[in-house]
């Protein structure tokens, strides 16, 4: 089958890893069962893994990619939910793994998968849209309904938006009756987040009309005096990821007061994605995509990824 692996890890050049081509069939073991796919999502968890970060040589060639959408071997349409543990809430599982990080990923013709980790897909869903939402848009999720501890009308502030957490971040918490302002370096990213429902946008590090009730914070070192600074006391940063370095300067005088909650990148549970793929189903919301490209050219994705050239998400196509 057609696949898109990793064969090695270079943290200075990560595409010089990436091969496109033939790659064996799954076989999947008691319990799992195998999808063909039909769209499938980038997220930075791929570029990282081509730096070599959270893989070991011995583990090499994979197939690189998380999310996907597709048909089951019953002829269902199924999301598959990427994080493969041993049950009950999945992400706190001390021995969890992502697909493409111990099994095959889902770039790929098919890719095999625990029955357990299927989710029915909307009929109203496409399968590009369905695709994004097992990484970055449950992740999202999860950051603003369950551990922002938020009530409608709450002013909440994105940083850095453009990636597909962010924008996901931004279309939920519109669509959840918060208020959303967010911030990025490029004016035509704030542009486009403030089309997205965007209530304000600002440079990083701007002074805020008032102080916010929550953060979301994906980017880290950079944002992350100017996230202290803008909270209310008793706020809460909720903190996914660090893109910008993740030894951030400590303000204990701030936060002190403040609270954290820190998800880390493992998204959320199969209940909570099936949730999600409800909620996106009776809202007509639907994820931004920045492009869509056949999986034989996902180079091109690859490398728009790296350059930060994208908001939203980057999908690949069977």
């Amino acid at each position: 089958m057609f696949a898109v692996t990793a064969t090695q890890t270079d943290p200075d050049n990560p595409l010089a890893g990436l091969t496109l081509g033939e790659h064996p069939d799954p076989e999947p073991p008691d319990g799992w069962t195998t999808v063909t796919v039909r769209a499938a999502a980038l997220n930075h968890h791929d570029l990282w893994t081509l730096r070599g970060v959270g893989i070991r040589k011995e583990q090499l060639p994979i197939v690189l990619g998380c999310d996907a959408a597709g048909v089951d071997e019953d002829g269902n349409e199924v999301i598959v939910h990427a994080v493969i543990g041993s049950g009950g809430d999945e992400t706190l599982d001390p021995r969890r793994s992502l697909l493409s990080e111990k099994y095959d990923g889902t770039f790929a013709d098919r890719v095999a998968v625990p029955r357990g980790n299927l989710v029915p897909k909307p009929a109203g869903l496409s399968f590009e849209h369905a695709a994004c939402l097992p990484t970055a848009w449950l992740t999202a999720y999860r950051m603003l309904f369950d551990k922002a501890g938020l009530q409608p009308g709450a002013t909440v502030l994105v940083q850095g938006a453009g990636g597909g957490v962010a924008t996901a971040l931004i279309a939920l918490g519109r669509a959840g009756g918060y208020r959303m302002w967010a911030t990025s370096r490029s004016e035509a990213k704030r542009e486009r987040a403030a089309r997205l429902g965007a209530d304000q946008v600002f440079e990083p590090g701007a002074r805020l009309p008032e102080r916010v009730d929550a953060v979301m914070e994906t980017v880290g070192q950079a944002t992350w005096d100017h996230s202290l600074k803008s909270l209310k006391p008793g706020g809460r940063i909720v903190v996914c990821g660090a893109t910008s370095g993740a030894v951030p300067p400590a303000d204990l005088n701030r936060v002190f007061f403040l609270q954290l909650s820190v998800i880390g990148s493992t998204m959320g549970t199969r209940d909570q994605l099936q949730r999600l793929a409800v909620f996106l189903e009776q809202t007509g919301l639907r994820p931004e995509i920045d492009r869509a490209l056949p999986m034989n050219e996902a180079r091109d994705g690859f490398a728009a990824m790296a350059s930060g050239d994208i908001f939203g998400k980057i999908v690949f196509t069977r």
